[in-house]
């Protein structure tokens, strides 16, 4: 039998409503999700560590590390799927502590990169 459980995760919800979400844990989200690639992280995190207030608020955003495809002839948009999150990793700790809650993402990190989600 798993232990993993399914949690409904409202993105504004308190951090006392949040303690309880454990690693294996399904999380069925709601509210906005904004993309991220490298380069906005990197961006994103020089501003912060400049103390200068960055374009949108972090507070409270759960960020997706996306990689778009090619948009297909005669759409505006490609498709996107998750990226690796490892590319971000050395910007994670100074956007969680710019205030967002959680990073999605594909691949494994280490060390200081998962030091960062403790």
């Amino acid at each position: 039998m798993s232990s993993a459980r399914t949690i409904a995760w409202q993105i504004e919800a308190p951090e006392s409503e949040l303690a309880s979400v454990r690693a294996g844990d399904a999380v069925e989200l709601s509210g906005r999700v904004l993309t991220l690639r490298d380069a906005s992280a990197a961006r994103l995190a020089q501003t912060l560590e400049r103390n200068q207030l960055p374009p949108i608020s972090l507070q409270h955003r759960v960020m997706y590390a996306v990689g778009p495809s090619p948009a297909k002839p005669g759409q505006v948009i490609g498709s996107a799927g998750p990226t690796t999150t490892a590319r971000m990793g050395r910007y994670l700790s100074t956007l969680f502590a710019g205030g967002v809650r959680a990073m999605i993402g594909k691949g494994e990190l280490h060390d200081a990169d998962m030091a960062a989600f403790v």
